[in-house]
């Protein structure tokens, strides 16, 4: 009962302040002072939000084994793991690991072929690089650009000293396959892929959204970079509402896409998907990022032990509620673990919840 009486709680908290931010839409911003949406902190812990400390202290530090972190800091452990557990990621093209091969990197690569260049230590999208076709001596971006030989070496030179991975250390590149993104969500993304993440907690989701890429983001599904983050419910695969910079939005900004016709297909599945990524990496608390490609269907795209907590703004809700409806279900059972299809179920039956769009 505490949990149903918080979640409520919660659902209002959000709800009034779309509301108030969509009437503030219509007579201008300006007229909508900042005070109105810049809740103070004791609201957002009545709402249920899950603040920084409180992940770091009872999610990561209480869920999370350290001895388990280098299975998804480090994305090729992750991907040899998944191979493990026959869970589809896209194909590994090639691992440049000097500097030495920098210079011969297209010999790494089946000819005219896209590809993607990913660090294998690298956190919040950074250092990734989407080439769609090359034609000779130029490479075209997922954005529509193109750019020469000499950029992408310096791409992989830097990548290969630590620019964008954790703690700046020394890393590796890995040219992955191209993703192909599947036609039922095509149109709601912009010159990139959408991908989705499901924040899961001992194996069960507790919350998710796909982000859409924007121009502003570059072609990357990066919350920070202007991409769309559209909340996602956990039982249909509908979305329930979305922002863009921590604001609501209802159409996606660049094809005019109404958001409240995003459905994904075989919800389910991917799902269970996400929740298989439990027992594989034993990380109680968990982000796992998908994708949909439009040949091999989902796939394991990269995992991640410290997921955000922008999520809670996409779906309008807060994630401490849930957290806890998991929690006391897990003190009510008893007997082993549940499966992985199970631990979906109890998911999508605690949240269901209304769209908002």
């Amino acid at each position: 009962m505490a949990e149903q009486k918080w979640l409520s709680r919660s659902r209002s908290y959000w709800q009034s302040w779309v509301k108030q931010y969509t009437a503030a839409q219509q007579t201008g911003l300006s007229a909508w002072h900042w005070k109105n949406w810049l809740a103070t902190p004791s609201a957002l812990r009545q709402a249920g939000v899950l603040g920084m400390n409180a992940r770091n202290l009872d999610c990561i530090s209480a869920a999370n084994p350290r001895r388990f972190f280098p299975l998804v800091d480090d994305k090729l452990k992750t991907k040899r793991l998944a191979e493990d557990y026959q869970l589809a990621t896209p194909s590994l093209l090639a691992v440049i690991e000097h500097q030495g091969q920098v210079k011969g990197f297209e010999g790494l690569i089946p000819p005219k072929v896209g590809f993607a260049i990913k660090p294998a230590k690298g956190s919040g999208g950074k250092g990734i690089l989407v080439i769609l076709q090359s034609e000779g001596q130029r490479f075209q971006k997922a954005s529509g650009e193109w750019i020469s030989h000499l950029d992408i070496e310096r791409h992989l030179s830097n990548l290969l000293s630590g620019l964008y991975s954790l703690g700046g250390h020394p890393d590796i590149a890995l040219v992955e396959s191209l993703i192909r993104c599947a036609p039922e969500v095509a149109d709601f993304s912009f010159e990139g892929v959408p991908d989705i993440r499901v924040i899961l907690y001992y194996g069960y989701p507790v919350m998710a959204m796909m982000r859409l890429s924007t121009h502003a983001s570059d072609g990357k599904a990066n919350l920070h970079q202007g991409a769309l983050g559209v909340g996602i419910d956990l039982n249909t695969g509908r979305a329930l509402q979305a922002v863009q910079h921590d604001r609501p939005v209802t159409h996606h900004p660049d094809t005019g896409r109404p958001l409240n016709e995003l459905v994904i297909e075989d919800w389910t599945y991917l799902l269970e998907l996400a929740s298989r990524c439990y027992d594989m990496t034993h990380l109680g608390y968990l982000g796992a990022d998908l994708v949909l490609d439009k040949e091999q269907g989902p796939l394991l795209l990269e995992l991640n032990a410290r997921p955000g907590l922008a999520i809670q703004m996409a779906n309008g809700q807060g994630l401490a509620p849930r957290i806890a409806a998991i929690q006391a279900h897990l003190r009510q059972r008893r007997g082993p673990e549940e499966p992985f299809a199970q631990r979906v179920q109890v998911a999508q039956k605690l949240f269901a919840a209304r769209p908002t769009l």
